[in-house]
């Protein structure tokens, strides 16, 4: 696409487009493991840098570098990064940024599978965190050593759907020379860019809303400043978490369908959350689109509306959550989210069940909390799926 000013649903369109000799209205799939050269001095052009053609899908592809430049693009960075999954994206990330005897300090309700890798496999090179609630800053200027090489924040985090600050922790990291890096999968870029609000690189599970179809596994990094995009990939390459070209074609297939998935799931998500808020048998909920979400205010502010993700309480604990999630008939018991399917799942047995009883709690993860992940489906037929499983409890 040109480069001009244009709005978001655009460029969810348009971003990206490649021009090739057929004419294609989307991007073409270069299913191949390496391209060749028009002659020797091209060939050596392209390893030296000179000339900036592609040589090994590994090093670079047409269909991924088209999907990189449009999440770039939607996130006001630099450039993207496309990884074979989520978990790529983070550890291309902490390979880049963190160092033997580093220190990290992270959300403390942030991904399962980005704290367990931390603390199951990158602390055996003395690799060391500190989870805490980065809703509240004092605890990360507390957490802060001299051997700090990054702050990580989910927000908002999972799956306890706490907010936090980007501007003011993007303050905090630069005050002491560390970057910021923001997991931003459960908002996407449609409902906020981290990187405006301050934040040194940003990434995505493209397995979830940026897809959006629950058919691909990927991610993607996004760093606002040239020096860091060179030294992720760098890592990414090198240690080859780099993405297939038929997945990137997929993602960019569902990117252009984010911002219609996400305003028809919000607003069913709007509407559980009241309904649950009511509900005899719920205890709390979290939604930031709820004024009794603790953050409702700084949400309104930092992000463009309030997604699709519910957290909730049940006053009867892990035996009502096990009954509630072997009842529903609509919700599909799995784990993931940001598809057009509406998931439930039970993240201390599930997603989280890797940490101990301790920390699981220390993170707000309680054995009868319950996240939803909402769908597009009628909203009607959610609420009553969800009302006929809660029915049986009693």
């Amino acid at each position: 696409m040109k480069k001009k000013k244009t709005g978001f649903n655009t460029k969810l369109i348009h971003l990206g487009e490649l021009e090739d000799s057929m004419g294609s209205v989307t991007v073409p799939i270069f299913q191949t493991s390496t391209f060749s050269f028009k002659n020797a001095q091209h060939g050596a052009d392209c390893f030296s840098g000179k000339d900036n053609g592609y040589i090994y899908t590994r090093l670079g592809n047409p269909t991924i570098n088209a999907l990189e430049e449009t999440i770039a693009e939607l996130e006001n960075g630099f450039g993207g990064i496309a990884t074979s999954s989520g978990m790529g994206a983070v550890n291309s990330i902490y390979l880049a940024l963190l160092e033997q005897g580093a220190h990290l300090v992270s959300t403390a309700s942030v991904y399962g599978p980005s704290r367990n890798v931390i603390e199951k496999h990158y602390n055996r090179y003395g690799v060391e965190a500190t989870y805490v609630d980065t809703a509240n800053p004092d605890n990360v200027i507390k957490s802060i050593k001299p051997n700090t090489k990054m702050i990580l924040v989910e927000t908002p985090s999972n799956p306890t759907m706490q907010i936090t600050n980007i501007r003011l922790i993007a303050e905090i990291a630069h005050e002491h020379k560390i970057p910021l890096v923001v997991d931003n999968t459960f908002s996407s870029p449609y409902l906020q860019n981290p990187l405006d609000l301050g934040a040194d690189v940003v990434f995505h599970s493209v397995t979830k809303f940026i897809n959006g179809h629950a058919d691909v596994v990927g991610g993607i990094i996004v760093a606002k400043e040239e020096k860091l995009y060179k030294q992720i990939r760098d890592i990414m390459v090198n240690f080859g978490c780099n993405m297939d070209p038929h997945q990137a074609y997929l993602v960019h297939r569902g990117v252009k369908t984010l911002s219609i998935r996400i305003e028809k799931a919000q607003k069913n998500a709007a509407k559980i959350a009241h309904w649950l808020e009511e509900h005899p048998l719920v205890e709390w909920v979290k939604y930031p689109g709820l004024k009794s979400h603790p953050q409702h205010e700084l949400a309104k502010k930092q992000m463009r509306g309030f997604g699709t993700m519910i957290s909730f309480e049940l006053k009867d604990g892990l035996d009502a959550g096990k009954v509630l999630m072997d009842n529903v008939e609509l919700a599909t018991l799995a784990v993931s989210l940001g598809g057009v399917e509406t998931l439930i799942q039970h993240p201390a047995s599930m997603t989280h069940s890797g940490l101990s009883k301790e920390k699981k709690l220390k993170a707000g993860i309680t054995d009868g909390l319950v996240r939803l992940s909402i769908g597009i489906e009628d909203v009607e037929d959610l609420i009553d799926d969800l009302s006929q499983a809660l029915n049986k409890i009693n």
